[in-house]
């Protein structure tokens, strides 16, 4: 029997999450491939010596970024500790260009710890700094064209609404009224909510 019902319709999958396996798949059998033509040519031993050259300098950059990430997360809290007891305001981060991207430089030496060659080639690409930069400001812009289109109450407005730079670090909770705009005037009975609990 049935109760004419239809059942909800299952969300439909993004393109990304389709295309991502495929992917993934796609360039497992490539570096596959690519490790058996080179092992043909130059020999096992020089394969497995790419291998684990790879490896090891791809550890050492990891470490080095990470030193570098906490290193500057403890100057930033100090800093911010210091601002503190002194009642004024933290400093804005500054960022520079080496430190800037330190984010690529970690995955670049992840590419490389990775075994395979084309994911080692991509990893030592992302050692060189002008790429380093180059990706970086590309990732900046995309990410703030993303956040302008968001819609308004989404977790990147939000996001967007915390990154606005305010010299004093205040915040000031309130409403906006325009007397020169040309809508309806407001009631004066017109109960707002309190703005501070």
């Amino acid at each position: 029997m049935t109760t004419g019902a239809t059942p909800p319709l299952a969300p439909k999958r993004s393109r990304a999450r389709t295309l991502l396996p495929l992917a993934v798949a796609a360039w497992l059998v490539l570096e596959i491939w690519l490790l058996t033509v080179v092992a043909d040519a130059a020999g096992g031993l020089t394969v497995f010596a790419l291998l684990v050259g790879g490896i090891v300098l791809g550890a050492a950059v990891v470490k080095r970024a990470g030193r570098r990430a906490f290193r500057n997360l403890s100057s930033t809290f100090q800093q911010a500790q210091a601002a503190a007891q002194s009642g004024s305001a933290p400093p804005a981060p500054e960022r520079t260009g080496a430190e800037d991207r330190n984010g690529f430089l970690m995955l670049g030496g992840l590419l490389l710890v990775i075994p395979g060659l084309i994911s080692d080639v991509l990893g030592l690409l992302l050692l060189i700094p002008p790429v380093r930069s180059l990706l970086g400001r590309y990732a900046d812009r995309a990410a703030e064209r993303r956040m302008a289109a968001a819609p308004p109450g989404s977790l990147q407005d939000a996001f967007q609404q915390a990154r606005i730079h305010r010299p004093d670090g205040k915040v000031v909770q309130g409403e906006v009224i325009r007397e020169d705009a040309a809508q309806s005037p407001r009631r004066a009975d017109e109960s707002h909510p309190p703005l501070m609990p």
